[in-house]
């Protein structure tokens, strides 16, 4: 008889296709990140998944974590965060404590950012944030990411200055998985405060990778985006 969680397996690869996997190995480039295969299960379907394979146990959900298949990990990641969503203070704080303890397994940009403002940074909402700053100061790239990541959740309740201080912190990383993020939360603070956001780009622009200023000024006026890349680092 097969575990829950060989039955979740097995169910997403019947679900494959291989026209949509070609698709996926294609778009996560460079693969050698992961070291995933692709069976080709897009995360609508996955999603669907989510309430038929939700009361399984948090060790079978980790279980999956270190599988080869791409969308295995992804949908390990999804159960995740709906474990933490609908989990009682308890749960999330084992969910919380499960996802860090597994970060070798997030070790690609979309199971990082599929979790890490679900996850980190709801758990850390009223909590001390110190833990985004040792992330943030972690030898893993994917660690960095999570903690810039995890402040989209403060974000969105107009709370900036993590968001800002680690976006500071993270200005000369070297991995371009970094700079997008960062410029990924800049944007998004001036979606919600203009000012904030150029005080700190006329602050910063200076020195940030282009990659993270472009990301930042996306939705400025043609004009500002003009005066801010004339402004900005003439390379990356």
């Amino acid at each position: 008889m097969r575990s829950p969680a060989k039955e979740l397996y097995y169910h997403l690869l019947s679900l494959a296709d291989k026209k949509t996997a070609q698709t996926a190995a294609r778009f996560f480039k460079p693969r050698a990140l992961s070291g995933d295969t692709f069976i080709g299960v897009r995360i609508p379907a996955m999603r669907k998944l989510v309430p038929e394979y939700r009361s399984l146990a948090l060790k079978d959900i980790l279980s999956l974590l270190p599988a080869n298949e791409h969308e295995v990990r992804v949908m390990a990641i999804l159960l995740l965060v709906d474990r933490f969503k609908s989990g009682s203070a308890s749960e999330q704080r084992s969910v919380y404590q499960s996802y860090l303890d597994h970060t070798k397994y997030l070790n690609n940009w979309d199971f990082v950012d599929l979790s890490a403002y679900h996850i980190v940074g709801p758990y850390l909402q009223e909590r001390s944030r110190r833990p985004l700053y040792r992330l943030a100061k972690s030898q893993d790239m994917w660690e960095r990411r999570i903690a810039i990541v995890a402040t989209l959740a403060y974000i969105r309740e107009y709370d900036y200055d993590d968001a800002l201080a680690l976006s500071e912190l993270l200005l000369v990383d070297k991995e371009d998985l970094i700079h997008k993020p960062v410029g990924w939360m800049l944007r998004e603070v001036g979606n919600r405060d203009m000012a904030i956001a150029e005080t700190f780009l006329k602050q910063h622009c200076q020195i940030m990778p282009r990659t993270t200023l472009r990301y930042a000024i996306e939705r400025f006026t043609a004009e500002k985006r003009r005066f801010y890349m004339n402004k900005g680092p003439l390379s990356e």
